[in-house]
């Protein structure tokens, strides 16, 4: 594992070989669902030996419509999160949208993640890295994997080589993303670790209605096909009951299922890793 990875990750109980997992709810909508996801996430994670980041954005800037939730404000979520992380002693992230945001959010979390369609603003990347902190930035739904280099050498040359890819799937015509696996060990081979996103990978975006759609009952391929191609770690927005959420309900994993699809993600890596 990067030494970065290790040491984000101190404290927790883990195998080295296994994958570890960003999870939590889209959004954060209040202190209850974040209490709720976390608690049963790193519960699950400390007994399964997953190393686990929780995930929730402080702000939603990138919804399709001006009438859709986008948060119950910076100040207010961003404790929320560092709440969360320092109660249940797990790292945090959330992402950021714009290169001021940077050094606000730095404060309250440990992982600084870069939306995909923001994954080539050089001010944004830049800020992001003279932060100090470990920046995961998603794949861009029109880059191929080998691209991402260009990402990460304006991170390098700000200072900071503590740098996590996600991929989350190329856009396939207007409205559906398909996964390309080889953008797995593509990303791999520029030197850093690879996550994939298993929810965000099955959104179907630009619907009429304005509301993103999804396939969500197809989570656990994308999940199992990555371990199976060597990811390193999963992205999974998980809900309590996604069909309220106020973001993203439409490919979010409902909570209740994430146990047995973590134990069946165990088995395959085992399997794989020999």
């Amino acid at each position: 594992m990067h030494d970065f990875l290790k040491e984000l990750f101190k404290g927790q109980h883990y195998d080295e070989k296994n994958f570890f997992l960003i999870a939590g709810p889209c959004v954060v909508e209040n202190e209850e669902l974040l209490e709720t996801v976390a608690s049963r996430v790193s519960s699950l994670c400390s007994r399964m030996g997953i190393p686990y980041i929780f995930k929730a954005s402080y702000r939603k800037a990138n919804r399709t419509s001006s009438l859709s939730f986008s948060g119950i404000g910076d100040e207010q979520a961003l404790a929320l999160v560092k709440k969360t992380g320092l109660k249940y002693k797990i790292p945090t992230t959330s992402d950021i949208h714009a290169h001021d945001e940077a050094a606000s959010a730095a404060g309250f979390v440990d992982v600084l993640q870069i939306p995909a369609f923001l994954c080539r603003q050089t001010d944004l990347l830049v800020a992001a890295a003279e932060t100090g902190k470990v920046i995961n930035v998603k794949k861009g739904q029109f880059l191929s994997g080998p691209a991402m280099k260009f990402a990460a050498e304006k991170i390098l040359n700000a200072g900071n080589r503590k740098i996590i890819f996600t991929e989350r799937g190329n856009s396939f015509g207007y409205q559906d993303l398909v996964v390309d696996y080889r953008n797995i060990p593509w990303m791999q081979d520029l030197g850093y670790p690879v996550v994939m996103d298993c929810t965000h990978s099955l959104q179907q975006p630009n619907q009429s209605s304005g509301v993103t759609g999804g396939n969500p009952q197809l989570i656990g391929t994308i999940a199992k096909a990555a371990i199976a191609a060597g990811a390193d770690g999963l992205f999974i927005e998980t809900h309590p009951n996604p069909a309220i959420a106020k973001s993203d309900g439409a490919n979010m994993l409902k909570l209740d299922l994430l146990e047995d699809l973590l134990g069946r993600l165990l088995k395959l890596r085992k399997a794989v890793s020999g």
